[in-house]
């Protein structure tokens, strides 16, 4: 088994590499700072890969693909994405279209190439990472919002492809809740609500990857929370969302 994780320097991403290592896979390890992903290869047991990459640039995700089509990758796990804090007529647009290439664009390149690979071999297992962003709209972290929407509705459309083929290729999206990661430093903002440990999340993530779930929803506060939106308004939820990611905006 070998699996490709991009964004895998920190975080989920990172915690995954460590779950997946410890079932025996090797591993392709994919982000910018290589010098944290070669220090996760010194504790890992299985033979990993290194690449550096700017994953914004979509000629980088084509290049990736090309490189690693022959190199019988079973698992992709698309964990590349980053957030930014701020009123919309506020926050630079410059760096609102890099987290549009990264989380959405890079996503779509690197689902597409692989899943006709998986397709034609009919096996694999493509896991996307999303948010529990993705359910509701986001006054204050409007673009990440929306970014984390299109990767749960692109995952779900293709699962549903995949299942009236036959397939048994598997897609899965992970919505996590606040995870303890470095997104608060990169988005310059602070959950309100303790997150869960990346550890935690990324176990709970592979293991239902791996049992084909389609969405992934790690914690009991965030299955009640999806459970309770449906009895709101969407003025009511945009509301209830603006005074919940004002509290994140750090003075």
């Amino acid at each position: 088994m070998k699996a490709l994780i991009t964004g895998a320097s920190s975080g989920i991403g990172r915690d995954m590499a460590r779950s997946l290592s410890r079932r025996g896979a090797d591993l392709v390890l994919v982000a910018r700072r290589v010098d944290r992903m070669e220090q996760l290869k010194e504790e890992l047991d299985t033979d990993v890969q290194i690449i550096g990459a700017d994953l914004s640039q979509s000629q980088a995700c084509f290049d990736l693909y090309e490189g690693l089509k022959d190199q019988g990758i079973d698992i992709v796990i698309n964990n590349a994405g980053f957030g930014l804090f701020g009123a919309f007529d506020k926050t630079d647009l410059h760096r609102e279209l890099e987290m549009i290439d990264t989380n959405i664009r890079a996503v779509h390149i690197l689902t597409k190439l692989f899943l006709r690979d998986f397709v034609k071999q009919d096996h694999g297992y493509l896991l996307n990472v999303a948010s529990s962003a993705a359910f509701l709209p986001g006054p204050l972290l409007s673009t990440y919002y929306a970014t984390k929407s299109y990767v749960l509705r692109l995952t779900e459309a293709v699962y549903e492809e995949l299942r009236r083929k036959g397939s048994r290729v598997g897609i899965s999206v992970l919505c996590p809740g606040p995870v303890q990661t470095e997104f608060n430093e990169v988005a310059h903002g602070q959950f309100s609500i303790k997150g869960l440990s990346s550890q935690r999340v990324a176990e709970y993530a592979v293991r239902k990857m791996l049992q084909k779930d389609l969405v992934i929803l790690p914690g009991g506060l965030m299955k009640a929370t999806r459970f309770a939106e449906r009895f709101f308004s969407e003025k009511m939820l945009l509301r209830m969302c603006y005074h919940m990611q004002k509290r994140k905006i750090k003075p």
